[in-house]
């Protein structure tokens, strides 16, 4: 059998580095092209020796010839920038691309591997976020793969495999709630971003942390749900499920439910991604039904976590609405992150930014490279 070769967008972070657990696990399977990192060298050079790809790409052009040197005795290729790692799409053979650098800096790099024809497997929901329209039509002109790796839409995928989509009544996102599910809203206005980064469930990437703490990733997920499935908003029900089990459901026309259950284990979805439409048998801890004592579900308080709500916003405004959403969340998860701003002046900001930045309905690539830059500038004069 012939092995499936993988790129992976992001190989330092969470997604990343469990994707390498996979592939490793799977050596008879798979095998690793090509490996891209921003600004983490050590980690990426420890990576390449394990794995030895073909190619390496650190974004942080400053560090290009300390990863040269390090992996100068090893057949590996050794590149710098963004650029190059679209440059090197251009030419690579592989099969699947792994897109897991996180935020607006995947869009490009993805829209190449679509237009070579890769399988993507997707992992930076921010794509979908932002250039949603741009990105839909370019997989189905190319024809290609386009699997989700989120764990909630990896769920949606597999529920919804084999189904009519015209029987689909509503999708079922589920949420854990993050570390501050039962806050009061006075509490929330003191938190701090350590407390914020101390999730109850998964161990992630700190961007992401962040968001599940505001309920921000949730509402970035319906935004990807939209794109990736066809489903408006008024389709798409939130709820907060902390024992984090069933990872999302699919209630159709005549009431029934389908859910996907498993372990809160990231390393599922990603060996699926690379394994579809097949199954293949894992080491991994499975779930033990006679184990659960519950499984509990509520409503999100969009009154407490108003990111959520905002993102709702966004996306029936549409355009490059959802996208401005975006730059401005990252703008402001980074402050948070470095104490500059408080919890709740995170959805404040967005919101200005909604209200300051023009809306352009069906905007190019073009546009929303510069609708996104815009954002960026505005919310961090705003800090």
């Amino acid at each position: 059998m012939k092995k499936q070769r993988i790129g992976i967008l992001g190989s330092t972070g969470s997604i990343g580095t469990q994707a390498i657990e996979v592939i490793l696990d799977n050596i008879e399977r798979y095998e690793i092209d090509f490996l891209t990192a921003n600004f983490n060298a050590d980690l990426l050079i420890e990576q390449a020796v394990k794995t030895i790809p073909n190619a390496v790409i650190i974004y942080d052009e400053s560090q290009y010839q300390y990863v040269k040197h390090q992996l100068s005795h090893l057949p590996i290729k050794v590149f710098a920038g963004q650029q190059s790692a679209i440059d090197y799409i251009e030419v690579s053979d592989c099969h699947t691309v792994l897109a897991a650098i996180s935020g607006f800096a995947g869009l490009l790099p993805v829209i190449k591997a679509i237009e070579k024809k890769k399988r993507i497997a997707l992992a930076n929901k921010e794509v979908l976020v932002v250039a949603g329209e741009i990105v839909k039509n370019l997989v189905e002109r190319y024809k290609v793969d386009f699997i989700p790796v989120d764990s909630e839409h990896s769920a949606l995928f597999q529920c919804l495999m084999g189904e009519d989509l015209n029987q689909v009544e509503k999708i079922i996102l589920t949420a854990s709630g993050g570390p501050f599910k039962n806050y009061s809203k006075k509490q929330l206005e003191s938190v701090t971003a350590s407390e914020a980064l101390c999730h109850p469930t998964w161990k992630m990437g700190n961007k992401i942390t962040i968001d599940s703490a505001t309920l921000m990733n949730k509402g970035l997920e319906v935004i990807e749900a939209y794109w990736l499935f066809g489903f408006s908003p008024d389709q798409t029900q939130v709820l907060v499920h902390p024992q984090s089990v069933i990872h999302s459901m699919v209630q159709f026309s005549d009431g029934s439910i389908k859910a996907q259950l498993s372990k809160p284990d990231m390393r599922l979805p990603i060996q699926f991604a690379f394994s579809f439409p097949f199954r293949h048998t894992n080491t991994f801890e499975k779930t033990d039904l006679v184990q659960l004592s519950q499984l509990t579900f509520e409503a999100p308080d969009y009154d407490r976590f108003p990111c959520l709500l905002l993102a709702y916003e966004a996306i029936k405004k549409g355009g490059n609405v959802p996208c401005i959403l975006n730059a401005a969340n990252e703008v402001a998860v980074e402050a948070f992150l470095h104490n500059k701003i408080k919890f709740y002046d995170i959805p404040h900001l967005i919101e200005q930014a909604i209200c300051k930045i023009s809306l352009i309905q069906h905007p190019t690539l073009q546009q929303l490279i510069e609708t996104d830059k815009e954002t960026r500038i505005f919310a961090t004069s705003m800090i």
